[in-house]
This record gives C-alpha cells, structure tokens and sequence, in this order.
C-alpha cells in the first residue's frame, strides 16, 4: 500500500486535476490523503456560502474514501500577500502527518496566485534535506480554468507522466457535480463536457480512452 497525499489549493482543484488517478489509486489499495490549503472568509463570503463549501469538502472525501482530510483554513484568493513562510509553516506539519510516498499538487505556472504560493511551498516543504518524511515521487496535475488560462506563461504545463482513468472518468465527473457552488455550463471549463473532452484528449497522448496527465517533478527510485 503506497500512501498519496493530495494538496489542493481550493476544494475542487483535486478532482478536476486527478480526480480519476485518486480513485484509481483508492481502487487499487492505496491510502489517499487530501491537504485543502484554503477557505473562504467573512465578509468575502457569507456564512451560508462558507458553510455550503465545508459540506461538499465532506461530502466529496466520503464519495472518494479519502482516509483523512486535513483544512489549513487559509484565506483563498489572498495566498500572495501571505509571508510564504505562514504557508509553509502551515503544510508542513500536514505532509509530516500524513508522511507520503507520492504527492500531487497544482502547476506553478497556472494563473492563479493561490496556486503559484502554494507550488512554492510545497517546494520548500519537500526540499530532501529537511528533516521530514520524504515523498519519492512529487508530481504537479493541471487545473481546468486555471492551469489553460496562464497567458504567456514562463512555466507551461508540459506532461511528462499520464494515468490511464477510462474506467473512472464518469465517477470523476459525477464527483466534480458534488461542487455545486463550482459548477459551470458547457462551454466553461468547468462543466461536465469539458472535463471529458480533456480527459479523452489526454488519453490520446497515450492511446487510451481516458487519461490525466501530469508534470513529474521529481522521482527517487532505489535500485536493487
């Protein structure tokens, strides 16, 4: 059994970056723990808004078998003008709990600032030489609406590693509808046909039905 963490910037960021490779691993054995670094705050948001995103964190780690999920609570949509190390100091602890072979986690080059603050912070908290639990594989998935709108970009998502997700694409999609707050109509990118159309466009990269792909970062292998 192999232990993945999950880090998602926002609830949601998971299921429509790796949803299916999440239930693949759950399906296969695997212990899946999910990190949502963010959340919303008065007076942003009202309280009902605030609460509705807490039920559908719950609901959708029921509907994956999410062993543990653990909230930072940070203020969404304000990461940036957070001290990184109020970031770091925050997930740290969370990655030593949950102590991870794998990690998945949001593109450093997509658009929103959350998610760039977070990509540094995982950096420094996965750095080898810290004294903590280190994961062997670190990989970065994309996410629609955030990691396709980057313009310009220094840091494109180029896909080095892909997941094979035919058999869990419609689990996926009826997980991301568990999002009500996030739902969109079809074009946007967030609905239910364009989260197919990227799924089948990334399986044909690897002749498969289904697939999501990802950025590996770094891999560490013992040879015996």
């Amino acid at each position: 059994m192999k232990r993945i963490t999950v880090i998602s910037v926002h609830p949601d960021d998971e299921t429509l970056g790796c949803g299916g490779t999440i239930l693949r691993h759950i399906a296969g054995g695997d212990r899946v723990d999910w990190i949502v670094v963010s959340a919303g705050w008065e007076p942003k948001y009202g309280k009902d808004q605030i609460a509705a995103k807490a039920r559908e964190v719950e609901r959708v780690a029921q509907a994956y078998g999410m062993a543990d999920v653990k909230r930072l609570g940070l203020q969404t949509t304000r990461l940036r003008e957070l001290p990184l190390a109020t970031i770091v100091d925050a997930l740290g602890p969370a990655l030593d709990a949950t102590a991870p072979n794998e990690i998945y986690t949001v593109h450093r080059g997509d658009v929103h600032t959350d998610h760039q603050a977070v990509f540094e912070a995982v950096s420094i908290v996965c750095k080898p030489f810290r004294d903590r639990p280190r994961p062997g594989r670190l990989l970065s998935f994309e996410t629609l609406s955030s990691t396709d709108a980057a313009l310009a970009t220094p840091a494109p998502f180029l896909p080095n590693a892909f997941v094979d997700i035919t058999p869990f694409i419609d689990r996926k999609i009826e997980i991301m509808a568990m999002f009500t707050t996030e739902q969109q109509p079809y074009p946007q990118p967030r609905s239910a046909e364009s989260i197919r159309a990227q799924a089948r466009y990334r399986g044909a990269a690897i002749g498969r039905e289904y697939a999501e792909a990802f950025m590996l970062l770094r891999e560490v292998r013992d040879l015996q």
